[in-house]
């Protein structure tokens, strides 16, 4: 594995990087959106020797690139779908992810519990076949559990009628950190990342995408701050948001648009750990309609998920539907022996997935579109990627540039470098990780974790492993303007117990002040906890 040189955390001051946005004339790439596909995209370009611009509207995986199962994965459900294809190229992917951000993904082990005679064998031969289409880059073999051994393997399972089980291996991984890790990888490398940024406009030239127009969306009331740049290729890799920058290019052409995605919706719940207190997760690969259920050990609690229902709004903040909780509370007490209720979920958490639509296909069974990503160019030169999941970010990206050099929107391009490329904090390879099973902490920050206890506030705790020095350390290196930014994404507390969260928000917005100048919109962030710890009934 190649290493870059020696990372010391750079400061992400919004002055500065506003003027060197002002300063910035023209570059040979823009990329709109900082989830994991615009986030890849940027990387790649950067370390082929492209001079490279991302924008992101909001906060870096402010969507749906924070809202993941939190699963590194080739995609069991996706073998059973014979897409082997998707399934092959997710499971190299998986190996490189993990060795790129070992501090941020790692192996998991999955059981799933049988209960059923013909499920032991069944499920253990197919995933015999997941294991031969990972070939070196297999994680552990599968092995097939008898009773006792599932029951100890997987403590809080149902023992009622259990056969035994099948144990495999996938990986696991913080999607939000993971994304910050991305963005401060490609900025290390050379390229101007910003976010509340959003892109306003397209602009055009004799038919052509020739840049985008930009405005700073913290900028104070009144004092609209606003600016141009100028590319040889423009990148729409917005998620579910692609169609709303398709539209400004359609605009400015006179065309009408036809939406390209179909929004999938996913909830999660968390619960304490005590409802599956292992550091193997659950699988339950065959619903009672036919969906599949989750139960994943993280940051010392456990995720319970998720649905897949058709969603015609796209919203910042989607709500999950009383039918959706009460389909995973319902499914989960079937397979844990202590049932979760409503009481018992400490957060509440949903994604939207931009499935691609198919021409034909009017979104409304979801369950049947697509998992794999989607590139189009259209007539005037926009890029526009979407679909795909994060464990694939790499090759998409990589798929993307290729088919901006067939395409002509860019020069031929040396190598892709991002196979073997450890990202910001990546401790040294025989360097053992903490797992992502326990309660979060300095693990997070891999080798960075000494400049973070060199800050004032590194003995004050927050809660769930959150210190002062943590908050200064996301205000100064790692772009956070707002409280929501700090304990939603650079910790995952919202995401973990909003409860919390809503407790820690004060302490956090005072910490804000001090470094950037602001409460860090406290207020807003009271109202979302507020959202993300009640359960719908």
């Amino acid at each position: 594995m190649s290493q870059p040189a020696e990372h010391v955390p750079a400061l992400t001051d919004r002055t500065q990087l506003l003027q060197s946005l002002d300063a910035l004339r023209e570059v040979d790439l823009i990329v709109i959106g900082g989830g994991a596909s615009g986030l890849g995209v940027a990387l790649d370009a950067r370390l082929r020797g492209l001079s490279v611009l991302l924008l992101e509207s909001r906060d870096f995986a402010g969507g749906t690139s924070s809202r993941a199962t939190k699963l590194v994965h080739g995609g069991v459900r996706y073998l059973a779908q014979g897409n082997i294809s998707l399934v092959r190229e997710a499971l190299h992917e998986r190996r490189a992810l993990l060795n790129n951000a070992p501090h941020l993904a790692q192996p998991l082990a999955f059981i799933m519990p049988a209960y059923r005679p013909w499920e032991v064998p069944f499920y253990g031969a197919g995933l015999k076949i997941y294991d031969a289409l990972a070939g070196a880059a297999s994680l552990g073999r599968t092995r097939w559990l008898g009773r006792g051994s599932t029951l100890r393997e997987l403590p809080g399972v149902n023992g009622r009628h259990l056969y035994g089980g099948v144990k495999y291996w996938d990986g696991q991984f913080d999607d939000a950190r993971l994304a910050l890790a991305l963005a401060r990888t490609a900025a290390a490398q050379g390229a101007l990342v910003v976010n509340y940024c959003p892109v306003i406009d397209i602009l055009h030239e004799g038919g052509r995408v020739c840049g985008v127009r930009w405005q700073d969306a913290l900028a104070p009331d009144g004092a609209p701050r606003e600016g141009q740049v100028r590319a040889r290729c423009v990148i729409n890799a917005t998620g579910v948001w692609v169609d709303d920058v398709r539209r400004l290019d359609d605009a400015a052409r006179g065309q009408t648009m036809r939406p390209m995605v179909a929004p999938s919706q996913g909830v999660h719940l968390v619960v304490d750990r005590s409802f599956l207190p292992a550091d193997h997760a659950l699988l339950l690969p065959h619903t009672r309609d036919g969906r599949v259920l989750f139960a994943v050990p993280w940051l010392g609690h456990v995720i319970l998920g998720t649905t897949d229902t058709p969603r015609d709004k796209v919203e910042r903040e989607p709500h999950a539907l009383v039918e959706e909780a009460r389909f995973i509370l319902n499914e989960s007490a079937h397979v844990l022996a202590r049932a979760p209720k409503a009481d018992d979920v400490l957060s509440v958490w949903v994604g939207l997935r931009p499935l691609v639509r198919p021409d034909d296909q009017d979104g409304g069974n979801t369950k049947s579109i697509s998992r794999e990503h989607t590139v189009r160019i259209s007539p005037s030169g926009l890029v526009t990627v979407t679909g795909g999941k994060w464990t694939t970010y790499r090759s998409m990206a990589e798929d993307v540039l290729r088919q901006c050099v067939q395409a002509g929107q860019l020069d031929a391009l040396p190598a892709c470098r991002t196979a073997r490329f450890p990202l910001v904090g990546a401790p040294a390879p025989a360097q053992a990780a903490t797992r992502l099973s326990v309660l979060p902490g300095l693990q997070g920050y891999g080798t960075e974790a000494p400049a973070v206890q060199a800050l004032p506030g590194a003995s004050v705790p927050l809660g769930l492993g959150l210190t002062e020095a943590m908050v200064r350390y996301a205000a100064r290196h790692e772009y956070a303007r707002c409280v929501e930014d700090v304990l939603a994404r650079r910790h995952r507390m919202l995401f973990l117990n909003a409860a919390l969260a809503q407790q820690a928000a004060p302490a956090v917005s005072s910490i804000l002040r001090d470094e950037i100048g602001t409460d860090g919109q406290l207020d807003n962030f009271l109202a979302l906890a507020d959202q993300y710890r009640r359960v719908p009934a």
